[in-house]
């Protein structure tokens, strides 16, 4: 019985170590790879203010919420579907000259969080102990959530709620962008690391998530 269960040990080792040999990396993951964009659009606009991000994820600074807002503001405006009314107006100028308020709220900000392996089980299962170790090496993975509410100015209730995240790792460095969007002020050193690719990720999501979200009847300027 000895031999046939050594052959048969034999085998699935092979099995796993030509697995290991042929990962292409990027293979991954392949659902945060595309950046799906929003088809063009020409009609009417929603006017929106868009407040000042709040900030719950230990990690991030304030330099960080400026520079997600600043991001967002350049994608609202690229997707051709919003007049952007200026913050630093009074409350009662925001609700007189705007219809909607755009909130956000940094819950996860993670540049640099433990990932699992590149080999085989992509972090999971016998990738995490030490045939992991010898099969691939360490991903590292960033990680960004914001949490996106739409509400009325003049009412203050809220229209639609919602999380968006983008997640990358090392094997989806490659550069994104959305139009002529570029990293926001405090932001730029996470240039060409995962980082970027997930805050690319999670502002293009929370457009798509505002503009299809967003009742037809407040676009009409």
């Amino acid at each position: 019985m000895r031999k046939p269960l050594f052959v048969f040990y034999s085998t699935c080792l092979l099995l796993i170590l030509s697995g290991c040999a042929t990962f292409k990396p990027g293979s991954q993951a392949k659902n945060n790879l595309k950046i799906a964009a929003l088809p063009a659009y020409s009609g009417p606009k929603a006017k929106v203010v868009v407040a000042d991000f709040d900030l719950q994820a230990a990690k991030a600074g304030m330099e960080v919420a400026v520079g997600l807002r600043q991001m967002l503001l350049v994608a609202l405006n690229n997707s051709s579907r919003f007049v952007i009314i200026d913050r630093q107006k009074t409350g009662a100028e925001v609700a007189k000259n705007s219809d909607l308020i755009l909130t956000a709220t940094v819950t996860e900000f993670e540049p640099q969080s433990s990932g699992g392996s590149a080999g085989i089980g992509s972090g999971g299962g016998a990738a995490n102990g030490n045939l992991g170790g010898l099969l691939g090496a360490s991903v590292n993975k960033a990680h960004l959530a914001l949490d996106i509410r739409i509400v009325d100015s003049a009412t203050s209730q809220v229209l639609a709620a919602t999380r968006v995240q983008g997640q990358a790792a090392d094997s989806m460095v490659s550069a994104v962008t959305a139009g002529n969007l570029g990293l926001g002020d405090g932001l730029t050193v996470y240039a060409s690391t995962p980082m970027e690719r997930a805050i690319r990720v999670c502002i293009a999501e929370a457009v798509r998530f505002i503009s299809l979200a967003t009742p037809e009847k407040y676009y009409k300027y």
